[in-house]
């Protein structure tokens, strides 16, 4: 494939974390990679070299995904650089600054995560949407893919962080609205919830989720990577799952499966 025809995806927060294991995954699929982040490009030197390394053209974009006014400047340097946009991932996101319980809960924080893990993802896929759409009719063999990352917690309640959860039950319905609307133009969109991922983002809870791993919390008895995820966004981005837009697929290791 030469490089004018390899498939182009933008993983927001793919500098580390989740995000990163999941753009290191699409570039080890032959998929060149956009990545953004708040982060200075200096400071994520060592993730973009890694994706090189595996044969990908890499273009890092310093974006806040929570403020609407950087989708564009972001969209225009991709199609600067590749012209093209095939596969969008919505990972990034943040949890609360502090974990509170429901009865004191404040407006600023629910504020916060409301406009990055919600609001911002929402109308970074309507500004992709439309561009997916202009690049089908151009072009009926366009394949393209949109998947959500979003976690279990859209759907177990967590009073102690409830604004988190409401944010990640709206990418949920979100999914659903996307693949309603970008059916009629062949554009499967999909939501991979991942369950108690080891990141930088669960640093602080090791040792509770240590203690609960322990005593039964997941079917499978560890902690899920990076790596697990982006091997489920590998399959739903590259078009091996099909007639399955909407699906949910859980990365979880049994956490959200029913026993008695």
């Amino acid at each position: 494939m030469s490089k004018a025809d390899r498939r182009v995806a933008l993983v927001t927060g793919g500098s580390r974390g989740i995000g990163f294991g999941v753009a290191r995954a699409l570039a080890a699929e032959g998929l060149d990679v956009v990545i953004n982040g708040r982060r200075p490009e200096p400071d994520v030197a060592e993730p973009i070299a890694e994706l090189r390394s595996l044969g990908a053209q890499v273009l890092y974009c310093r974006a806040d995904i929570g403020e609407l006014a950087d989708h564009g400047a972001m969209l225009d340097a991709i199609r600067g650089r590749f012209g093209r946009l095939d596969v969008l991932v919505n990972n990034a996101g943040v949890a609360p600054d502090v974990r509170a319980d429901l009865l004191d809960a404040t407006p600023e924080s629910f504020d916060r995560l409301m406009r990055i893990n919600l609001r911002g993802p929402y109308f970074l896929t309507q500004a992709v949407a439309r561009w997916m759409i202009e690049q089908r009719k151009a072009d009926q063999g366009f394949q393209a893919a949109i998947v959500n990352v979003s976690s279990v917690s859209a759907t177990e309640a967590s009073v102690n962080r409830g604004d988190y959860c409401i944010s990640k039950a709206g990418v949920g319905m979100a999914t659903q609205l996307w693949a309603a609307r970008l059916g009629e133009f062949g554009v499967p969109v999909f939501e991979v919830r991942p369950g108690v991922i080891r990141t930088d983002m669960t640093a602080g809870v090791t040792d509770k989720y240590d203690k609960l791993l322990a005593e039964g919390l997941t079917v499978e008895p560890r902690w899920g990577v990076p790596e697990d995820v982006g091997r489920a966004v590998v399959v739903l981005a590259t078009g091996k799952l099909t007639y399955a837009t909407g699906a949910v697929l859980p990365i979880d290791g049994g956490l959200t499966l029913r026993r008695l």
